[in-house]
């Protein structure tokens, strides 16, 4: 902003004009999006939302709301996730808190849970359910959130995630009949500990390919929650082998899974004695949940 200035001195700073030199400045970086970032960024500093921008669009913009446009502009043009800048992500309808403890909430993992819900929805009125690798607690809150009277168990190896998960949980008003545990999946479990449904968004991406991501997950999400190990499958094989166990006769397993790995894990699932096994799409069109169930 220092040479816009320079150029045009004594000229008004107005939301419009502040807009615009942004969303330039993000379009000659790369970055895709570049105005939709401008002005979510700009409805962070000034608290409205975009509707606003546009009818206060020459209202100019004081010392302190430019200082912090500008910080928020600098963590941008380092590609650091939208979500982690503005601290919120939509998620299934709801607003959830995102910071760099967690991976960010994507719409792909929506798919887990419709699968979670629609298998499960004869026993809608009463269950348990565990989540694994909950991460932000994403699945996690949404199943209390649309199962109320069900019982939930939200379970990551990261303290850090769990404190995530716990505050998205009050925030949305989930905590009750909710617990959140660290634990190395399912090993702080009690032996007899048996659930409805089990549901896991684990690590899945070979350690080759982590860092090949976009910069923007590669440099800013926890690499723990991305690196499946050598081959993608280190944490999905015992996702898989320790959720099947802990299913009662009747219960449901849904994991997310990445591009090209629905047709091994649905032989994992085979493996551990799960029938019924299905795999849904998400909104792309990519084989994205592999679920199956534990005979009656």
């Amino acid at each position: 902003m220092t040479t816009e200035r320079n150029e045009a001195r004594g000229s008004e700073w107005t939301i419009q004009r502040v807009l615009t030199w942004a969303s330039d400045d993000f379009k000659k970086r790369g970055l895709e999006s570049a105005r939709l970032d401008a002005e979510l960024l700009l409805t962070q500093v000034l608290g409205v939302d975009r509707v606003r921008l546009i009818v206060d669009s020459k209202r100019p913009l004081v010392g302190a709301e430019l200082t912090r446009y500008r910080s928020l502009i600098q963590r941008r043009r380092t590609n650091e996730p939208m979500a982690y800048i503005l601290g919120a992500k939509e998620f299934f309808g709801r607003a959830f808190r995102a910071d760099r403890r967690a991976l960010i909430p994507r719409p792909d993992t929506e798919t887990l849970v419709e699968v979670a819900l629609d298998r499960t929805r004869l026993s809608s009125l009463d269950g348990d359910a565990l989540d694994l690798c909950t991460g932000s607690g994403c699945v996690a809150v949404t199943l209390k959130k649309e199962r109320p009277t069900w019982r939930v168990t939200a379970i990551d190896i990261s303290e850090e995630a769990i404190a995530l998960a716990r505050e998205n949980a009050l925030r949305l008003n989930a905590v009750w009949g909710s617990r959140f545990l660290v634990s190395d999946l399912t090993s702080a479990l009690r032996t007899e500990e048996k659930f409805d449904l089990v549901t896991a968004n684990p690590p899945y991406i070979p350690s080759s390919a982590v860092d090949e991501l976009d910069v923007g997950i590669r440099e800013f999400e926890p690499r723990v929650a991305l690196d499946g190990g050598a081959d993608g499958f280190d944490l999905i094989r015992r996702v898989v082998q320790q959720g099947a166990e802990r299913l009662r006769p009747g219960g449901v397993f849904a994991t997310e899974v990445m591009l090209g790995q629905a047709a091994a894990v649905r032989e994992l699932l085979e493996k551990a004695g799960l029938e019924s096994i299905s795999t849904a799409r998400d909104y792309a069109g990519i084989e994205r949940v592999v679920s199956g169930r534990r005979h009656s």
